[in-house]
């Protein structure tokens, strides 16, 4: 088994931390934070730099990981602007992939993700946005709430109800349609005062009467639920790329400290901690890797997927936590305190910790009770 990684997702490495060094500044971070300002700057160098291109699925998680660890928010913000285009590029026309994908690809547009709702986040399959279909257009009503790139996306990946199932199984009858942002109807409200990723755009979505033409319809009708499951699974990859990269940033800092203070004042304690971080980022790292592995090799493993996702996260908010312990008062004045704000989303965010080991304890006991 050969743990390197080959030349061509190495330099995709060295290339993401070149970036990062020259790019995400201190000022820029802070700034970026302050103002709850979405850096569209630095969104189109990445592109520019070659950086950001989902084509590339392993070196797109080494990017995102470097990035983060340089800065969380503007690590996301500058990689997020293809947030849910698998779903486009797994499950689309070639009309929808070139008329859509290709200027986001290009670093033109920007495109957004909305599944959740006012009413809950975890319930993908009880959503209440409505689509009905008149002719050749849908028309759509409804909510959607804490969506990324909501207030900046040109146009969205939306999961909506198209039919009411005749089974009574609540994950039927959702479907996938991309809608433009620009629509009459649709109205964006911009969330503002979020405990972290502040340089992340997020908002609430309403839609009201809104028309869009059939043909932007996604795969099948009724399908909508499983192409978005197939998505999740391949996104909690690289969002437990985003917490191994505030997990390494942390420790980066408190390594730092440490090396500040002298050896003579760097007690046991100390290094213990410092340790069972590094520790932690090392098995976060190793098991999203080999949940990478199955997915990009067209073979997901959700167990696997959901251990890395759930494991990374914690091991982000410990990270954070203990960086603060360890640096005390000097910690609290650096950027330290931004990495702990936004480490806790990667519990939250394309599935909470407790949904994770909810579909790990459900797929062991499915194996063990030799159910397919």
């Amino acid at each position: 088994m050969d743990f390197e990684f080959p030349e061509e997702i190495a330099r995709a490495r060295e290339k993401a931390v070149e970036f990062a060094k020259k790019e995400i500044t201190p000022e820029l971070a802070q700034k970026c934070d302050r103002d709850e300002k979405f850096p569209d700057e630095l969104r189109v160098k990445a592109f520019q730099y070659g950086i950001v291109d989902y084509r590339n699925p392993w070196s797109m998680l080494v990017t995102i990981e470097e990035l983060c660890r340089a800065d969380p928010g503007l690590g996301i913000a500058a990689t997020v602007s293809l947030f849910g285009a698998e779903v486009i590029m797994l499950f689309g026309n070639d009309e929808q992939k070139e008329k859509f994908l290709a200027p986001v690809q290009e670093g033109k547009k920007i495109m957004g993700l909305a599944v959740t709702e006012p009413g809950g986040g975890s319930d993908v399959a009880g959503i209440k946005t409505t689509a009905r279909r008149e002719g050749n257009k849908f028309i759509i009503n409804g909510s959607k709430m804490f969506i990324t790139n909501g207030a900046i996306a040109d146009f969205f990946v939306m999961l909506v109800r198209t039919s009411e199932p005749s089974d009574g199984k609540r994950h039927h009858g959702l479907s996938a349609i991309i809608v433009p942002g620009n629509l009459p109807g649709f109205k964006r409200n911009k969330i503002t005062g979020k405990l972290g990723v502040r340089a992340t755009n997020t908002a609430e979505l309403v839609l009201e009467n809104v028309e869009v033409p059939a043909e932007n319809l996604i795969g099948e009708e009724g399908k909508g639920f499983y192409y978005i499951m197939t998505f999740f699974n391949i996104s909690r990859a690289y969002v437990a790329a985003q917490a191994i990269g505030i997990s390494q940033g942390s420790l980066d800092r408190v390594l730092e400290h440490l090396s500040s203070l002298g050896s003579g004042a760097v007690t046991e304690e100390l290094q213990f901690a410092a340790a069972d971080i590094a520790t932690r980022i090392e098995a976060s790292r190793l098991l999203t890797y080999k949940a990478a592995s199955y997915l990009f090799q067209f073979r997901p493993n959700p167990t696997i997927t959901s251990m890395s996702k759930a494991y990374a996260a914690e091991t982000a908010v410990f990270a954070a936590e203990k960086a603060l312990e360890i640096t005390g008062y000097s910690g609290l004045n650096s950027d330290l305190e931004r990495f702990f704000r936004d480490a806790k989303i990667m519990e939250i965010w394309e599935g909470t910790s407790e949904i994770e080991k909810l579909i790990i304890s459900r797929n062991l006991l499915k194996e063990a009770q030799g159910v397919n």
